[in-house]
């Protein structure tokens, strides 16, 4: 096999996939179709890692004025010679991206905004020729280039740059706004939210609304804000949210897209895994996968070819929303988070025009939230606001399971003396003690359901144990610790007391309780769990089979110390 195309982890400059020959799924068809379809201002809303910035900077590769026209000449948009002819480099093009504009506070997070555009009108003026401007648009874009430029300045800083350039090269301007919605979180989250409201809300009208300089706008953010919040007055406004047919394929892979990669590497063979963890959401009428986690997945598979699936889109940022939901879920919602886990779907009205004002305000609206960002998806066709909704894969079902076993963890912690009566009926060996209280434990969780494997299910009650056992710091708590002749689910030394613990979780599939309890102690005993313990030289052992299907328990215990 020759030398293969490098991936593109982390490459989100168009320029750089096409110059230094890294692989590209192809989608400069979104080009044409926005042409075709596009308003005057245009937002596209999209999860995280969905190739919004690598789209963005296509687009200005390809329409600006001086653009290297090379790049395209193998793709698929240069087969539309009279839309290449007519487009290809002839506007002027703003292009920036709000993305590292959060902070800890409003005038660090100003100063950021300030900074993004002076290295925009830099990038810019390099383009330009001084003796073809005037002294006024000279001191404009010098001021520009300050850091410390004043805040109305600022807040005209898109307009009057549009304005400049379109006066030097004679024609309308495009203007490319990546992320935009990124200053607005972080500024709910540190308590400036109004102030940046009202910077960006400037900023962003000036330049879109009644701009006789632009030709057109295209805006990409998570969530579509509310237009009273920061589009007061826009009219001229096109949304192409996750539920829109028009321009659907071009942000995600297709199937077809990724059977092509993975056979390009040579690992079709992992097809069928990467579907179940990465594929099913749903945008549009178009079914697609998350482009970050196949990618990642595919590298790690060139490197070592017998690694399984892994949760790759939880580490490019934090999951607060999904733990946020967790924590307000009361009954009702957990059930139906349950029912999500379990691969089932869930009906519910949603609204993608929320202020982040509204975000948490309400469990119903964080439904909306969960959609938006790509944590539930469609299944079936909308029904105006009601949709159905259900989780897309495992990578985000696996999301979902360790939120909810962190949030466990966090409640459960609160009430220190009803933890400690239960590790103590652990220490004493009190099956029905240890049965009552882990079956209450049980029913305030948000357990799995019966349509994952045994094994998975197991591996759920055994996390959820584990978790309540590690509060005891005199406690060494091992799980999955190698003894005898296999490994034991959990194993516990209490070296003051000379005393050892060895638990053992099964899931009684036919709820046969009695029978899985039996199971669980005859393995210990046959593959002598007790033989680390008494290595160790602990005398007391103490053994508890305990069986679980869904939320009840039935827990038996034995000394087995001499066995």
């Amino acid at each position: 096999m020759g030398k293969k195309r490098r991936l593109p982890i982390g490459v989100e400059n168009f320029a750089e996939i096409c110059s230094e020959d890294i692989y590209y799924v192809d989608k400069t068809g979104f080009m044409k179709e926005l042409w075709v379809n596009k308003g005057k201002v245009n937002l596209f809303t999209r999860p995280r890692r969905f190739g919004k910035t690598l789209n963005m900077s296509m687009l200005r590769h390809f329409f600006e004025v001086g653009c290297d026209k090379t790049l395209f000449e193998n793709l698929q948009i240069a087969k539309d010679r009279t839309f290449c002819e007519a487009c290809r480099g002839q506007f002027p093009v703003i292009s920036i991206s709000l993305k590292g504009v959060q902070a800890l506070s409003y005038e660090t997070a100003r100063g950021m905004l300030a900074r993004t555009i002076n290295e925009e009108t830099e990038r810019i003026s390099k383009n330009m020729q001084p003796d073809k401007c005037s002294e006024k648009q000279k001191s404009i874009l010098k001021d520009f280039q300050d850091i410390k430029m004043d805040e109305g300045s600022l807040m005209d800083s898109l307009r009057a740059l549009s304005s400049i350039m379109q006066q030097y090269y004679e024609k309308k301007v495009i203007i490319l706004i990546d992320e935009y919605d990124v200053p607005l979180n972080s500024a709910y989250e540190n308590g400036y939210y109004d102030q940046m409201v009202s910077l960006l809300r400037n900023f962003l009208s000036q330049a879109l609304k009644t701009n006789d300089n632009l030709e057109f706008a295209v805006l990409t953010g998570c969530l579509r804000v509310a237009k009273e919040s920061i589009f007061t007055g826009l009219n001229n406004f096109k949304i192409f949210s996750i539920t829109d047919v028009s321009c659907a394929r071009w942000f995600g892979f297709t199937g077809q897209e990724v059977q092509k990669m993975l056979e390009y590497y040579g690992i079709s063979q992992h097809y069928d895994s990467v579907r179940k963890w990465y594929d099913g959401y749903r945008f549009g009428d178009q079914e697609l996968y998350c482009p970050w986690d196949v990618i990642c997945y595919c590298s790690d598979l060139l490197t070592n070819p017998a690694i399984q699936p892994r949760d790759y889109w939880i580490n490019t940022s934090g999951n607060a929303i999904v733990q946020r939901f967790v924590t307000l879920a009361d009954r009702t919602t957990q059930r139906e988070i349950e029912a999500l886990i379990a691969g089932e779907s869930i009906t519910k009205n949603i609204r993608l025009d929320l202020t982040y004002g509204e975000l948490y305000d309400s469990i119903e609206n964080l439904w909306s939230i969960l959609f938006a960002t790509g944590y539930l998806t469609l299944r079936g066709d909308a029904n105006g606001h009601e949709l159905s909704l259900a989780i897309p894969n495992l990578e985000v079902r696996d999301i979902f399971i360790t939120q909810i076993k962190e949030w466990f963890r966090e409640v459960t912690y609160q009430d220190k003396p009803r933890l400690d009566s239960f590790c103590q009926a652990f220490r004493r060996g009190d099956a029905k003690a240890v049965e009552e209280q882990f079956r209450s434990y049980l029913v305030r969780t948000i357990s799995i359901r019966d349509t994952t494997t045994k094994s998975k299910k197991e591996n759920f009650y055994h996390g959820i144990l584990l978790g309540l056992l590690a509060y005891d710091r005199d406690w060494v708590v091992s799980s999955n610790a190698e003894s005898g002749d296999g490994y034991s689910d959990i194993l516990i030394e209490i070296e003051e007391e000379d005393t050892g613990i060895i638990i053992e979780i099964k899931y009684a599939e036919n709820a046969d309780l009695n029978a899985a309890c039996q199971a669980a102690m005859a393995q210990i005993k046959e593959r002598d769990y007790s033989e680390r313990l008494r290595r160790e030289g602990i005398t007391k052992v103490i053994a508890f089979g305990i069986a679980c299907y869904k939320k009840r328990c039935r827990v038996v215990c034995e000394n087995i110390s001499f066995l």
